[in-house]
């Protein structure tokens, strides 16, 4: 693990401050554990490239499932909403 060398202040609102404050008790780590894990997770080129590559292969599954018929766009769009929000998710924030 890398030594921590660098300080920061974020401004948060309470309900951030909140969500940092539950998670913390839920798992016994420092907020700032917290803050420093969701920052990696957000820049991780590997979780993006994973993420990408598991949405690839779902399509081309898709494709394969359709034997020869064009797939019905309803359905279709319905599981790009779901991934999508999935992704996303219900905060709109982001993974």
């Amino acid at each position: 693990m890398s030594t921590l060398e660098r300080r920061l202040q974020v401004l948060l609102d309470q309900d951030r401050f909140a969500r940092l404050e539950a998670e913390s008790a839920t798992t016994g780590r420092s907020i700032g554990s917290i803050v420093r894990t969701a920052i990696d997770q957000h820049f991780s080129t590997a979780g993006v490239e994973l993420a990408r590559a598991a949405a690839a292969r779902r399509i081309l599954d898709a494709t394969a499932e359709t034997d020869g018929r064009e797939p019905d766009w309803a359905e279709s769009k319905a599981a790009i909403v779901g991934d999508a929000d999935r992704s996303v998710g219900a905060d709109g924030a982001g993974r």
